[in-house]
């Protein structure tokens, strides 16, 4: 992610903020991908600190994709709310900076079911998901201990709200790049056939869950081709916008980063990778003398770098 700057007195102005210090309110504009002090805000703005400039009827982009929210009679479901729809703007944005869902981009849009486990009257079940367009977000998992008791039963090395909006909006992407043709024999002859039954698979991984092997980023990829796609997708959003990051905090290793470099503009996803692979290393030895958790704790063999070439190069296409 970028570091923006305040229009009125240039200061570094982070992705999340409402106002400058300087005391200026500001509105992020994900069609010009910078942060400014005029034009309608957000109607979710004092709801739950949406800080996007107003599009559609008063919402923002990311905000107007949300269908339904969680039960705010449950007053803990607020702050759930709050937290999973800055996850969402933050991937609508990085999605931004290749000319998806901005203004030039006439295709369909995610629509979003923000739901929590705890309602009013009582625990309900809430299954991620998505399913034609329909994305389905469980806003629980935006408290953290109950991602890390999540994380726990089911022996991942990262889950996030992040990972899991970059994850349900790969599946819609699948969608709409399915309707250029040869997407799909490309898609086959990497992933598999997505034909294959979905139910079927997944019942088969949960009882019997394969390694990840050389093939696939996470064991949860080896389910089905279409959990392979979002899997690998979310990955490779993870490490464009570590680089990306890394970059905006004028973090490099022994001068790597190019003048000028855009990680968002870079086609060579080899490099790209390698250069975000080689940060995220770095900053785990930095974690590690504190105690903490590794950045990106994951093995990229030759199988997933191929697939995160033919991932990359599709997801360019919509680039201005």
């Amino acid at each position: 992610m970028q570091i923006f700057q305040c229009p009125a007195c240039a200061a570094p102005v982070y992705f999340h903020n409402l106002a400058c210090g300087c005391g200026t309110a500001v509105a992020f504009d994900p069609e010009a991908q910078r942060m400014q002090s005029g034009g309608q805000f957000c109607a979710n703005r004092d709801e739950i600190g949406c800080n996007w400039l107003a599009e559609t009827d008063g919402l923002c982009r990311s905000c107007a994709m949300t269908e339904t929210v969680p039960d705010l009679a449950e007053p803990d479901n607020h702050p759930l709310w709050t937290r999973s729809e800055l996850a969402k703007r933050w991937v609508i944005a990085n999605l931004g900076r290749w000319g998806w869902f901005n203004h030039a981009d006439t295709g369909a849009r995610p629509v979003f079911r923000m739901l929590s486990e705890q309602t009013l009257t009582g625990e309900t079940n809430v299954t991620m998901g998505h399913a034609d367009g329909l994305i389905t977000i469980n806003v629980s998992e935006a408290s953290d201990p109950v991602l890390a008791k999540r994380q726990e039963e089911l022996g991942e090395l990262y889950r996030t709200m992040t990972g899991h909006m970059r994850h349900e909006i790969a599946h819609f992407l699948f969608l709409r790049l399915a309707e250029s043709v040869g997407f799909t024999n490309e898609f086959r002859a990497l992933f598999g056939d997505e034909r294959a039954d979905y139910g079927a698979a997944l019942d088969a991984h949960y009882k019997a869950p394969r390694p990840a092997g050389h093939d696939h980023i996470t064991s949860y990829a080896t389910a089905h081709p279409h959990e392979d796609w979002a899997e690998t997708i979310a990955h490779l959003l993870h490490l464009v916008d570590l680089a990306d990051s890394a970059d905006a905090a004028g973090l490099s290793l022994h001068g790597d980063r190019p003048q000028g470099y855009d990680a968002y503009a870079d086609t060579k996803t080899g490099d790209l990778v390698t250069r975000a692979v080689a940060i995220s290393i770095s900053v785990n030895h930095v974690n590690r003398a504190l105690d903490l958790p590794d950045v990106y704790p994951f093995i990229l063999p030759d199988g997933v770098r191929r697939k995160f070439a033919f991932a990359h190069a599709h997801l360019m296409l919509n680039r201005p």
